[in-house]
């Protein structure tokens, strides 16, 4: 759904970063890696802590290096697909250090197990979404659907977390929990009869 935005970004709101990182001569692994760390030291140093307004902004000032890479990449003409595999390897770290946050948060400031449960489950649906895609795509399928991919999480969680927290509101980052565990959960189920079609589909000979 958000990856419509992308383009302006990309092209647009962060051009002059991925001007000057080539212009110094970063590669966009040291991006890719410092943007995760970034990530995960924002939501695991700050959401525990209870402080996940503040955690939001650590956050998303290193999430927008999961645009820069890539962009800086492909201005380089780089080639190689080492860096794709990072780039997916360490979305899957940072991901787990988000909702990973959010549990430590709901099991140390909140004390609500409810909640801890469901980050959990956002957490372990959120992996499962993307195994299923890469794994699809690996036997040859495609597997790109569902109602909620990896940027529709990210807002999804640091949106309502931001304003709940600084809004002392609550129950903005606690629907969306449900509401994530929800389409994370359903669109891994469409990814899953997106691949069972095509896989039990006749071959084209026969048809």
């Amino acid at each position: 759904m958000l990856d419509r935005f992308k383009a302006f970004w990309q092209g647009t709101a962060l051009a002059p970063f991925i001007n000057l990182f080539i212009k110094l001569g970063i590669s966009p692994d040291v991006v890719t890696l410092v943007g995760t760390l970034g990530v995960a030291a924002g939501a695991l140093v700050c959401f525990p802590q209870g402080w996940l307004w503040q955690g939001v902004l650590v956050v998303t000032a290193f999430v927008f290096s999961d645009l820069i890479d890539g962009a800086m990449a492909r201005k380089m003409g780089r080639t190689d697909t080492f860096g794709a595999f990072l780039d997916s390897t360490l979305d899957r770290i940072a991901d787990a250090a988000l909702f990973g946050g959010m549990a430590l948060f709901f099991a140390w400031q909140a004390e609500d197990r409810l909640y801890l449960v469901l980050a959990l489950i956002c957490l372990a649906m959120g992996s499962v979404t993307s195994y299923a895609r890469s794994k699809g795509e690996q036997l040859g399928f495609n597997a790109k659907t569902g109602l909620a991919e990896r940027p529709d999480r990210l807002v999804g969680l640091l949106v309502p977390a931001f304003f709940g927290d600084l809004l002392d509101l609550p129950i903005l980052y606690e629907v969306a929990l449900w509401i994530l565990a929800v389409l994370s959960t359903v669109t891994v189920v469409q990814r899953i009869l997106l691949v069972r079609k095509q896989a039990l589909a006749p071959p084209v000979a026969d048809r």
